[in-house]
């Protein structure tokens, strides 16, 4: 296990990071480590890899747990979540702030909201869209072809390593119970940044019932990506069936090397989100604010920090107009960072190659400052680095058939206005690589059950088994 070089006072008094192994709470402080974004020291126990691995020759814990049951459980923890005199919580935000770019109330406000994903309505819209029979996750559900031949299918429990990311603190909501409701047996690699939140959910659970069939299929840790003692160990198709990986290229780069046949990745990898506004914007200045309002809307999700957060507004204007709309979003950016509380600066580089923008005029323009407080920049040509930090780009285009040269497949949500254009170009986008097509301001909802980054991905979780049972000699 790497440990970085620290002084003993610094690992003192730094913020601990405790590990969940399957019904297990294991404190401690023989590791230290620093935060990704800003760099705050941590520290945690060691992994003990006899109680993260879930031996092959028993059969997973959930198996035989009906999935209405599973919901029910999932319930009542979303319900004990949002109390608020709850202390796992409570003390999993604590010590969040201390390493989480994102302001306290940001990120109390993402856990509680999180919790919404935890109602019986949404997890069963939620399986009912991802499979055909749901009955395939409790049983194995008979077939039979026009030859005669019979079979048996079962959606069957696989196990999973899920490399969760630091940006938003509700997938760890999301991704356990996605891993609960195929019955899984989890693992949970825990981010830099957040390395308390899905500890904090699974201790909530082991309260309910510390015995739960739930409870014993999770685990969650934390290790430096990258961490060859680790991933050598771990990262084994004897262990794991697939690894359900979020986060940035490093986080995926990281595990690609160990595939193989038997070893599986699910990616929910980079995205970059945009928005396409249309002339119709310009009609009138009542237009051009809601489309304005509804841009800055797309753009400030979780303080841009979220892959639906737009990152690129390509509008079809000539320069005049383009400036017009860059102002009125400068000015709504601003207005929503101040509501955030989040007063980052930007980083160095990013600060930099604005400020080298700012001294060519004839080709950018820069609303605001490299403060944090928000930033337009309008070109035309999308900026060569990745908008973040309240950081909106501006491309202008002579027409929004021009910004499909821009579109690829790590193109994500496109929010969209006017609304009645969106038809237009929806199959345009898809060819094109993206995923989601959106009204302009509604980046963050998503219709639930829908697909994301282009699969179902409860479906993709799940082992699919076949019991073929011959042919029908009776037929």
């Amino acid at each position: 296990m790497t440990t970085i070089d620290t002084d003993r006072a610094a690992v003192d008094t730094a913020v601990s990071a405790p590990f969940f192994l399957r019904g297990e709470l294991f404190e401690g402080r023989e590791v230290a480590h620093r935060s990704r974004d800003l760099g705050v020291t941590f520290t945690t126990p060691r992994i003990a890899m006899d109680k993260v691995v879930h031996p092959r020759t028993e059969l997973p814990p959930l198996l035989n747990v009906p999935l209405a049951e599973i919901i029910d459980f999932l319930v009542e923890t979303g319900r004990r979540i949002k109390d608020p005199c709850n202390p796992f919580v409570q003390d999993c935000i604590d010590r969040m702030a201390s390493t989480h770019v994102l302001p306290r109330g940001v990120l109390e406000a993402q856990v509680q909201g999180a919790a919404a994903y935890l109602d019986k309505r949404v997890l069963e819209t939620v399986v009912e869209q991802n499979f055909p029979d749901p009955k395939a996750l409790d049983e194995w559900i008979p077939k039979g072809d026009f030859t005669g031949r019979k079979s048996f299918v079962r959606a069957f429990a696989p196990r999973l390593v899920h490399v969760l990311p630091g940006n938003s603190p509700g997938v760890a909501v999301k991704s356990i119970a996605q891993g609960a409701m195929v019955k899984a047996v989890n693992l949970f690699k825990m981010s830099s940044s957040d390395p308390f939140t899905t500890v904090a959910i699974l201790r909530t659970m082991a309260e309910i019932d510390p015995d739960h069939a739930i409870v014993k299929s999770m685990s969650a840790v934390y290790w430096r990506g990258g961490d060859d003692e680790v991933e050598r160990v771990l990262y084994r198709p004897q262990y794991y069936d697939k690894i359900v990986a979020w986060g940035g290229g490093d986080a995926i780069n990281n595990v690609i090397k160990y595939l193989g046949p038997g070893f599986q990745l699910v990616s929910f990898d980079p995205k970059t989100s945009i928005s396409m506004v249309g002339k119709e914007a310009f009609a009138s200045d009542e237009s051009l604010d809601l489309a304005a309002e509804l841009a800055a809307t797309d753009v400030m999700i979780l303080n841009q920090e979220a892959c639906v957060a737009s990152r690129f507004v390509h509008v079809e204007a000539n320069q005049e107009d383009a400036d017009r709309f860059c102002d009125r979003l400068h000015a709504r950016i601003v207005a929503k960072a101040a509501e955030s509380g989040d007063s980052r600066p930007l980083e160095m580089d990013l600060r930099e190659q604005v400020d080298t923008l700012m001294m060519l005029d004839d080709e950018f323009r820069v609303w605001g400052k490299t403060d944090g407080t928000g930033l337009v920049i309008r070109s035309d040509e999308p900026v060569d680095f990745h908008p973040i930090n309240k950081t909106a780009n501006v491309v202008r285009v002579d027409s929004l058939d021009d910004a499909m040269k821009y579109v690829n497949v790590a193109t994500q949500t496109v929010g969209f206005y006017p609304f009645d254009r969106m038809s237009d170009y929806r199959d345009r986008l898809a060819s094109g690589g993206a995923q989601r097509i959106v009204h302009l301001g509604e980046a963050g909802p998503s219709t639930i059950g829908n697909p994301h980054d282009a699969m179902y991905p409860l479906h993709r979780l799940v082992h699919w088994m076949a019991h073929e049972d011959g042919v029908d000699l009776g037929q």
